[in-house]
């Protein structure tokens, strides 16, 4: 018989008590594996307590698997108490402090935007209007390339502003471009490894072994170097291999593209990230042929920054010149609107339209159909236009004024990437390193953004027009106040100006 001390007066019931006791002793091994317990009846009247409170206690052991009841014979120990007396060792969890990001008094931030011109009495009006219409069926699961709605007027919007030819249904609604990345590489994936060679289906089971598809497949993306380090990350965590191609003064160099093994290539046309470097029209159609030179190649055009521009006319997106389906297009809200707004869009050829509607259109949209709705509002009242108008003047207007006050550089500093985007290009003419003009510009509560960080690893001094590299920041002027570009910039010379102008 068991001797348990019930403590009548815990708020803990009886059976509880018993029932811990019991797990307990064989937890630790004191009740052995295939141990008779005593019965229900007989351990009541040892233990001066009801018959219904032992049963409670024996169900509890039950139900978790502790012991086991044998018909007419009784209750015994189960066979998994062998592994339950095994100690586990504490640990102590130690917290791991965040680390502050020190508060810059002026920060040139080339990612961020001017928040302060974001549109919220509009974007305030038309929530309280679509949410006072009562409609309900807004609340159900919608389109899962996103609601047609939003994707007509963002297909008229991008034929308008950027020429971009397609149809509602070609257009995919993602948040962000992250997520429309990550669903393309996927698309990418099977069409590469479900494609036909003289009407022989090639699939994932004998794509290894055919020499002829194993070359059409090579799993291998060319991307700009530097470049947008995000979608290489992305890449790279789907099981891409991706391969740098240095740039030259038009953009992605076409003598190294021609010479790989990659039938897929990521570039930054409009305004290349991160240099500045804006795609003459020469350039594109080189760009075009190469992809047409083999049915399964694919240029994958990230529109970035292409609403602002300060000189010349607009060159059409690759998209829009493109007559043999062989560019994917992708662009989002984020640098127009704000990067909370997470409303990205991707344009697929009809190809690669068919492999998604096939195969992944169970993906349900990422997008709130609340902020599609927005959105589509925004769009279609005139609304997006006029704020695009407006940005562009303040943004034109801060552009202007950061070149002005970097004159008193004078021939210390290079101005590259200024005819569009949200930040210059600085090459500064100096001994010091780019890490060392960033925590000089640290230590006078600058925040500065260096390139170094966007090319891939140990490849800087593979770019022929950047060899040796010049020490280069990102100076980003989207989200400085005017007055504090003026101080900023005057500030920042003074802590660098005994260094400057000494050439390597």
């Amino acid at each position: 018989m068991f001797t348990i001390n019930i403590d009548s007066s815990s708020s803990v019931p009886m059976y509880e008590q018993i029932y811990e006791y019991i797990k307990n002793e064989i937890k630790s091994g004191q009740l052995p594996p295939k141990a008779k317990l005593p019965s229900t009846r007989s351990l009541a009247i040892h233990m001066q307590v009801s018959r219904n409170t032992i049963d409670m206690a024996y169900a509890q052991l039950l139900s978790e698997g502790y012991i086991e009841s044998i018909p007419k014979s009784g209750y015994y120990v189960s066979m998994v108490s062998e592994l339950t007396h095994i100690a586990v060792k504490k640990t102590t969890v130690i917290p791991v402090k965040s680390k502050k990001e020190p508060a810059y008094q002026y920060d040139f931030s080339p990612y961020a935007i001017d928040i302060n011109s974001f549109p919220y009495n509009i974007w305030r009006k038309l929530s309280n209007t679509f949410m006072n219409n009562n409609n309900n069926d807004i609340f159900l699961l919608g389109n899962n390339q996103g609601d047609e709605g939003l994707r007509a007027a963002i297909g008229r919007y991008l034929h308008e502003s950027r020429g971009v030819n397609c149809t509602t249904e070609q257009i995919i609604i993602g948040a962000g471009a992250d997520y429309l990345l990550q669903l393309l590489t996927q698309i990418l994936q099977y069409s590469s490894t479900n494609i036909n060679i003289n009407n022989n289906s090639v699939t994932d089971e004998n794509v290894h072994s055919n020499k002829e598809c194993v070359n059409i497949f090579s799993g291998n993306i060319a991307m700009e170097n530097p470049t947008y380090m995000q979608a290489y990350k992305i890449f790279k965590t789907m099981h891409y291999e991706v391969t740098p191609i240095p740039l030259d003064s038009s953009g992605i160099s076409m003598d190294h593209l021609s010479k790989i093994d990659s039938n897929i290539v990521y570039v930054t046309p409009s305004h290349q990230y991160p240099l500045g470097i804006v795609m003459p029209i020469k350039r594109r159609l080189e760009l075009l042929q190469w992809a047409n030179s083999s049915p399964d190649r694919y240029i994958i055009e990230d529109d970035h920054d292409s609403e602002f521009r300060y000189k010349g006319k607009p060159i059409p997106s690759l998209q829009g010149i493109d007559s043999s389906s062989k560019v994917i297009y992708l662009g989002t809200f984020s640098r127009a609107i704000a990067p909370a707004i997470r409303i990205g869009y991707m344009v697929l050829p009809e190809k690669l339209l068919e492999i998604y509607k096939k195969n992944f259109n169970f993906y349900s949209s990422t997008v709130s159909r609340v902020d599609q709705n927005i959105m589509k509002s925004f769009i279609e009242g005139g609304y997006f236009e006029r704020h695009l108008n407006k940005t562009r003047k303040i943004y034109k207007n801060k552009h202007d004024l950061l070149i002005q006050n970097l004159k008193i550089f004078g021939d210390a500093i290079r101005i590259e990437g200024e005819n569009a985007g949200l930040y210059l290009i600085i090459r500064f003419n100096t001994q010091l390193t780019e890490k060392e003009i960033i925590d000089l510009a640290a230590k006078g509560s600058i925040k500065l953004y260096g390139l170094n960080e966007h090319y891939f690893p140990d490849t800087e001094s593979e770019n022929p027009t950047l060899s040796p590299l010049p020490p280069t920041i990102l100076l980003g002027y989207a989200n400085v106040p005017e007055e504090d570009i003026k101080k900023g910039i005057e500030k920042l010379y003074c802590i660098l100006r005994a260094k400057l102008g000494n050439t390597k």
